[in-house]
């Protein structure tokens, strides 16, 4: 039964981790996340969708959109969008195990909601620590998918089998932001590999700077085209998680763009 209770700090959680999963123009009543997880807090769709609303409300680039309608953010929903931004991986992680919590409950397995994104898991070969971290890289994918809509935010890729959720500051360099997607971008299979051997990189102010090494007269036409010909244009910006600058630098320092 849906109840007017107020929101718990776990349900808003659990909300949080549906929010990162789905696009702004999903956040709906009709959503099938959305309406899975009102039937296990015992709350409407529309409730639930509303609390997302709020969530993206809190978001400035969301702001900065002229996106209207969006003030009823509560105390405790801002509390938890600040200590996200202060623990981007200890909060993302609460927020996960709370989402499965309430899945548990109806009898559904922790992982579940991205097992079909990480096949070896489900084939039983993985360590229960292995598992954890490949379901946590599966559902920063997901945050970055749903951030740049599913895009290449150098060249316009669009093909979601051709695209990788590329993090800035790679995984084993920051374990305090390794499910941030300010800490991501989401780029075609070449241009993140590109990105990972630091021939190409995105400065703090979004635009995207090519290796000399991929420059002159002896490139191929192939590489010319669709790689070096990016250089000095900018990125696509996702819809919200816009890349921390911070990030930005700390990939083009390393590599020596800056």
């Amino acid at each position: 039964m849906a109840t007017s209770a107020q929101w718990t700090r776990k349900q808003t959680l659990a909300a949080l981790h549906v929010y990162f999963q789905l696009p702004f123009g999903q956040l709906h009543q009709r959503n099938p996340l959305i309406t899975q997880l009102a039937s296990w807090i015992g709350r409407t769709p529309s409730a639930v969708a509303l609390k997302l609303v709020n969530f993206a409300s809190l978001d400035p680039q969301v702001r900065a959109s002229g996106r209207s309608g969006m003030d009823h953010a509560s105390r405790l929903d801002e509390e938890v969008w600040r200590e996200l931004n202060t623990n981007w991986d200890a909060v993302a992680s609460e927020a996960a195990l709370y989402f499965e919590e309430y899945g548990q409950s109806q009898g559904i397995s922790p992982g579940s909601d991205v097992l079909n994104e990480v096949p070896e898991i489900a084939e039983g070969r993985m360590t229960l620590a292995t598992i954890k971290v490949r379901v946590n890289q599966a559902r920063f994918r997901r945050a970055i998918m749903a951030s740049y809509n599913a895009r290449c935010c150098i060249s316009g890729l669009a093909e979601p089998r051709l695209l990788v959720a590329s993090h800035i500051v790679p995984w084993s360099l920051d374990t305090q932001n390794r499910l941030n997607p300010q800490n991501g971008l989401c780029l075609s299979a070449l241009h993140d590999k590109a990105y990972d051997l630091g021939l190409i990189t995105v400065l703090p102010d979004f635009t995207v700077r090519v290796s000399p090494q991929l420059k002159g007269a002896g490139v191929d036409g192939f590489t010319r085209d669709s790689i070096a010909s990016y250089d000095g244009g900018a990125i696509t910006l996702p819809e919200r998680f816009r890349p921390d600058p911070a990030f930005l630098e700390s990939h083009a320092k390393r590599f020596h763009f800056l």
